[in-house]
């Protein structure tokens, strides 16, 4: 179970990272240019988060089943959107969260055996 655990703390990491490449981008866009040391920074870190959870993704990978954990990956389609609701004021629609609810259907009946 400690797997399970691991695998969605470096999905839940995966979206953080994420949220941060579009920080990053939207203060590029906002500076014009590449060299903003803010959106620079915010690159950075998105980028170190994202080096932490694929080592920690490797740690999973080697006490479990790729086939037991890779599922939970697909979390990150409904994290994703939510968070960028929840920081960055974007749309969620009544159809995307029918979508997460599925995604969320589909991790439970692809695992239900694995647990």
């Amino acid at each position: 179970m400690i797997d399970i655990f691991f695998a969605i703390l470096c999905v839940i990491g995966i979206s953080i990272g994420q949220i941060l490449f579009k920080v990053s981008a939207n203060g590029f866009h906002k500076a014009g240019s590449f060299t903003d040391p803010t959106a620079l920074g915010v690159l950075l870190v998105a980028l170190a988060l994202y080096g932490v959870t694929t080592i920690g993704w490797v740690w999973v990978l080697q006490r479990s089943e790729l086939g037991r954990v890779y599922p939970f990956m697909a979390l990150a389609f409904a994290i994703v959107p939510l968070l960028s609701y929840i920081f960055l004021h974007e749309n969620f629609t009544w159809q995307y969260a029918v979508g997460v609810f599925l995604i969320i259907s589909g991790i439970l009946v692809s695992i239900g055996q694995k647990l």
